[in-house]
């Protein structure tokens, strides 16, 4: 029964992140039941996205063309750098329409429990190219690591003169402070603005 094409379509699909068991059979059956022509265009943009895609030389950043649309725009301000641990969080920031700058992906977040220290991150290459860096803003998660990889990063930054600044974090909008914990209710605090 493992080695049947389905079994195989569900394992393969439990190998990504977020998906467990049910939820690979629950996908396995959509594909199964789905046209051919469907599971097709699903397979082509996979291997796409393995064919096509690259790291950016100068960001990171998942692309294309070298170097990406971000780092060749004239238009953006080339004086912010906006540090994210991975590609993928350069979209959510771009949805806002807030910032203009550019990014740098480290390409994960320090972590010396999974052998992840600085050698291991693009740190090296966010320290190249701060010439005419007027501000980096550092867009790490707020756990452990992001928060451990903005506090790294902030020393090294601040040591070669470059003003810092991290992400607020808070309330989200809608929030009850009833149900909000104590570390958000902080940060909400710690990041309030005048009105």
């Amino acid at each position: 029964m493992a080695n049947d094409p389905f079994s195989r379509l569900v394992a393969e699909l439990s190998r990504l992140p977020g998906i467990g068991p049910k939820t690979a059979t629950r996908l396995a059956q959509h594909v199964a039941k789905a046209e051919r022509s469907g599971a097709e265009a699903l397979a082509a943009a996979i291997v796409e996205v393995k064919d096509k895609l690259r790291p950016c030389s100068t960001c990171y950043s998942l692309t294309e063309v070298d170097p990406c649309s971000i780092c060749s725009d004239p238009e953006r301000d080339h004086s912010l750098i906006c540090v994210v641990e991975q590609p993928f969080n350069i979209q959510p920031l771009e949805r806002t329409g807030e910032y203009r700058g550019l990014y740098h992906v480290l390409m994960g977040v320090l972590s010396p429990q999974h052998g992840v220290g600085p050698e291991q991150l693009k740190i090296a290459a966010l320290m190249d190219r701060l010439e005419g860096v007027k501000e980096v803003i550092l867009a790490t998660n707020p756990d452990v690591e992001g928060e451990a990889t903005a506090l790294y990063l902030g020393r090294l930054l601040k040591a070669r003169t470059i003003p810092v600044s991290r992400l607020a974090f808070g309330m989200p909008v809608g929030g009850d402070i009833e149900y909000t914990d104590e570390v958000t209710l902080a940060r909400s605090l710690v990041g309030r603005r005048n009105v």
